[in-house]
């Protein structure tokens, strides 16, 4: 598993020739990254002294968006792996036998199959990681101020893992003859995109005022 490696042994592996892990695990640990970042503001921020002046609705806030920060971190590790093992299956799918019509009829649906479950994974990525900005804003808003250039960071790296996602998700869809679902994919993917670049720099933009 990906997450069981070292950081050299990962960063050996993804320099290699192997086709995976790739761009997908890649955002998928950024998002992890990003998780991370912002969780860490929040265990800087509970129980300081400028904690125990907020109110009751600030410190749940706070407290909620650690735990989630937290969860999600693990989430997309998670993630990581699963992007690599569902890669691996597209290329199983077209070394299926081809030599008769029944063959190629089943290798054609399996290679449809495969091309789904591989852009879902990223997908959630993206999907996830969006989910992601309203923790960080807290993080901003709410956390120590001396780790706020933490936040910001995490604000970079939430869209990084956004947009690496999403590039992911289309190199996928090319091969998708659902033209509906590929429409639908397509859509909340450039919502994704656009909402998240929105969120990033009004972040950044807090930051930088606070720093």
């Amino acid at each position: 598993m990906l997450d069981k490696k070292t950081v050299r042994e990962f960063t050996d592996e993804l320099a290699s020739k192997a086709p995976a892990p790739g761009g997908g695990s890649v955002a998928a640990l950024s998002a992890s990254i990003a998780s991370a970042l912002s969780s860490m503001v929040f265990n800087l921020t509970i129980g300081k002294k400028k904690y125990d002046t907020y109110s009751e609705e600030d410190k749940n806030n706070v407290i909620a968006s650690q735990k989630s920060s937290e969860i999600a971190k693990d989430d997309f590790l998670e993630l990581m792996n699963r992007d690599t093992e569902v890669f691996l299956k597209v290329m199983e799918a077209f070394k299926l036998p081809k030599s008769t019509d029944e063959e190629k009829k089943i290798r054609s649906l399996k290679i449809q199959e495969s091309y789904k479950a591989a852009l879902e994974v990223p997908f959630e990525v993206a999907e996830k990681a969006f989910g992601m900005y309203k923790h960080i804003y807290t993080a901003v808003k709410l956390g120590n101020k001396n780790a706020i250039s933490d936040a910001g960071v995490a604000a970079l790296m939430l869209q990084a893992a956004i947009e690496g996602a999403v590039l992911n998700v289309n190199i996928n869809l090319t091969s998708i003859k659902d033209e509906e679902y590929k429409m639908s994919i397509k859509n909340k993917c450039k919502n994704y995109i656009t909402e998240g670049r929105r969120m990033r720099d009004e972040i950044l933009t807090l930051v930088n005022e606070l720093i």
